[in-house]
This record gives C-alpha cells, structure tokens and sequence, in this order.
C-alpha cells in the first residue's frame, strides 16, 4: 500500500459518518406509463441501430447548476488577500500536496480515489448559455433555454443505445435543465426524467410507475388490454411519426413493470439503513431542513443514480443546484452546501469503490462556470467562467492527481487552460463515443457529435 493510501486509509478511519433517513417507494406501471412505454419504443429503435462500444461503461453526472465557487471548494487561495480568499481555510488531504477548504474534511480523506481539473474555462457567463456548452459543446439556439444541439446523455443514447434492455439509456434526476436535451436527434433521445424527487418531503413514487388509485398489481392482468388501447390511440395522434409498434411497445412496458431489474432500481428502500444514513440528509423526516441550512436536499439524487448505474442506466444527470452563491455565499455554503457536498460525494465515491463500479462508471462534478476570485459587496461571489474546477473519478481517472492550475488569486488558468470540450471528450472516450460522427440538424447541415476537443489524459 501507498503512501498516500494509507495516509487516506486514516483519514477516513478517524471521519465519522453522520446520519440520514429517507425512503423511496417505487410504484408499478399503470395507464400513466404511457410516457414510459413511448420512451421504451424510441429507445429500442435507437439500439437497432447503434453502432460503436458495447462495453458495459456508463457515467454519472453530477451536475452542480448554479456554478460552484472553485476557490470555496477545490482550489483554495490561502496566500490571496482576504477579499480572495474568502471567509474558510484550508487543510491537507490525505495526498501529500493536495489542499481543499477546510469545510471538505471527508472528501480530502478520499482524495487517493478522485482528481481535479482546476484550468477550466470558457468566455460564457450566462447560467442557461454556460450549461449548453457543457452539455452540448455548442452553443445555444436564439433562446438560452433551447436547446439546438444534442446533450452528451442524447449522443451516448444515439450511439450506444440501452446497456440494460430494462431500462432507459439516459436518465434525468429529477428533470431536464438547459442543455440536456435531444435536439435533432429527436424525441427518441430524450431522457427519462424522473418528475419525482427524492429530495423532497413525502414518499417518492415515479409518475410511470404509478398506478390509479385502488388498482392493485393483482388486478393488473385485466388492464393490459386497455393499455393496449391507449398506446394505439396514443399512436393516431402523434404528430411525429415515431409511434410505430405500439403493441410491442405495450408489451414492453409490460415487462419493464414486471422486471426486477427495474423495481430493484428505483426501490430506495432496499438500501440498507446504514448506507442511506451514509450519504446523508433525508426530507421525508425533516421537511423544513434544507431551508434552515440554505441548500436543497440532494443527497437522495446521488444515491438513486448510483443505483441506476449499477442497474445498467448508461449515463444519469443528476440536478444539484443551486450554487448561485451571490448573496451571503459562505453563510449558505458554511450551513449547508459544503457540508452536505462534502458527506454525499465521499459516500458516492466510497461505495462505488465498495461495490466495485469505480472502473466501469465516470463520476463528473461540475457546473456552469465558477465564481468571482474577488469576494463582492454581498458577502458573496457572483458568475465567472474565465477560470473554475471540476472533480472527476471512476474509470480510467487516476486518484490523487490534479490537472492544470490557476494563478494566485484564482482568477485565471495559470497552466494548461482546458475547455469544456476535454471533460465531454473525456466522458466520451470513456463511454466508446465516435466524437466525429455528424448529424444532420434541422437545416439539413451535418454537424459532429463534438465540435473539438480531446480526452484530458494527465488524469488518466
């Protein structure tokens, strides 16, 4: 054992893991599995036609929308002056050279496992813009909101098509934001949102998995028929064209419902106690949590994607805003993003290394931009793409490794200035991606899978 592994090993023998409860019901498909079985027939059109790896690979996105302050977090500036530095200090992780702020104890305890790009940058300082470029590689339409290029979840949807034919390729926890849609690739390469959050108070039930009122799974062979029948009404008046097949199709749906693979990945309540305490913070018990701490309960969103990786989803998009830390930024950072940050990323890196998917899955935190090197009048640090971090493990990402840096005051990149493009390269490269297939987009024009951009090595 390393050095640094056990200096690691330590750090994390003395981290006491703090406690969370929670609960997600998964329900069964009923007639508001319509949406569901749609998704289920576009994806299987697109795995008739995939081409490229076929490897077992996937990739969770943790998607940190809002734009975390990389010097808050992941490149801490203790020898700035203070309006840069900002209110938190530092400490060692458990690889030698290697400092986080201090409010990331559990985190730098696991640092042998993860790395950190901290060169990235772009010129876009809109939330909306900044999340299609690192999604997309593109740009966006004439709205921020519109997206006019395929996400990376709708290119790896495309190419690859299901990895389990139980489930979908690409999923959305718990709904799309800018940038993560399909474009001209068309509906078929969509993600299946989830609609319901698991960061919220109350049982969690998916709406295609509901059923009415009343109907039990006992009395679900009567209703097949009448599924049946919607899907063909459904069929008449889809505008797309894309509705063909909907008796298989029901049928399916039918299977998903059945499919133990499906409900075992949406059922929370199969964790055990002991790992849902791990990653932290549970709504359900305590509603009025996340507004006392000043952070969304997101916690739960990491534990579900680790389950539907591990059940075979190729690539989820986990939403985890909103750190748009302009007013009062490290009051909200010091009560509640840091902390819960800091207890859910080490327990998702912990268990993927316990259950032994760090080699097949791709673990990318990031968001939009960063945030301004110099601390505003507010208490606060407002949008900044000319520089910002990202945090990435799993598959070929070498632990303990950082790449690139930024200069003294965290302002710009001081070596290696990497754009997004190399993060989605990477994901790419990871997953198989023919990064130079083109498409044609709604003019007719063929465009590429991604513009430019190269895997980022140094981390591998």
């Amino acid at each position: 054992m390393s050095y640094a592994s056990r200096t690691c090993r330590d750090f994390r023998e003395k981290a006491a893991a703090t406690t969370r409860r929670g609960f997600l019901h998964a329900g069964v498909l009923g007639t508001a599995g319509l949406s569901l079985a749609s998704l289920l027939r576009s994806e299987s059109q697109a795995a008739s036609e995939q081409r490229g790896n076929k490897s077992g690979n996937n990739v969770i996105l943790l998607w940190m929308r809002g734009g975390p302050s990389h010097i808050d977090m992941w490149d801490p500036k203790p020898d700035a002056p203070e309006e840069f530095r900002g209110e938190f200090g530092t400490i060692s992780s458990c690889v030698p050279g290697i400092q986080l702020t201090d409010m990331l104890p559990k985190t730098a305890a696991v640092m042998d496992k993860w790395a950190i790009v901290r060169s990235l940058t772009h010129t876009d300082a809109g939330h909306s813009t900044g999340d299609q470029m690192c999604f997309t590689g593109y740009g966006p339409g004439r709205q921020p909101d519109e997206n006019i290029h395929p996400s990376c979840g709708s290119i790896v949807s495309e190419q690859l098509g299901q990895l389990n034919p139980e489930l979908p390729a690409y999923v959305m926890i718990p709904r799309m934001v800018p940038g993560t849609g399909s474009a001209y690739l068309g509906v078929a390469h969509k993600p299946f949102e989830t609609q319901a959050d698991p960061a919220q108070p109350g049982p969690f039930k998916l709406p295609n998995f509901s059923l009415a009122a009343g109907l039990s799974v006992d009395r679900l062979s009567s209703r097949r028929d009448l599924l049946t029948d919607l899907d063909k009404l459904r069929a008449q008046v889809d505008a797309s064209g894309r509705m063909e097949g909907t008796d298989k199709f029901g049928h399916k749906a039918w299977e998903l419902l059945c499919s133990p693979a499906a409900q075992t990945a949406f059922d929370l309540d199969s964790e055990p106690q002991a790992i849902r305490e791990r990653y932290g913070f549970m709504p359900a018990f305590d509603p009025g949590a996340a507004d006392r701490c000043g952070a969304p309960a997101w916690s739960q969103r990491m534990l579900l994607a680790r389950r539907l990786v591990e059940a075979g989803v190729r690539l989820v998009t986990v939403d985890l805003r909103w750190w748009d830390t302009h007013v009062l930024g490290f009051d909200s950072l010091r009560r509640g993003f840091l902390p819960r940050w800091d207890q859910a990323y080490s327990a998702l890196v912990e268990d993927l290394t316990e259950r032994g998917l760090m080699e097949r899955t791709l673990v990318v935190a990031w968001g939009e931009f960063g945030r301004t090197p110099r601390v505003n009048n507010n208490a606060g640090r407002d949008h900044y793409p000319n520089v910002f971090s990202a945090a990435l493990c799993g598959g070929k990402v070498k632990g303990g490794r950082v790449v690139g840096s930024s200069d003294s005051k965290g302002a710009f990149p001081k070596d290696r200035p990497t754009p997004p493009h190399d993060v989605l390269a990477t994901i790419y490269d990871h997953l198989g991606i023919d990064v130079a297939k083109q498409y044609l987009n709604e003019a007719g024009r063929p465009i590429r899978a991604l513009p430019f951009g190269e895997p980022i090595r140094e981390l591998f």
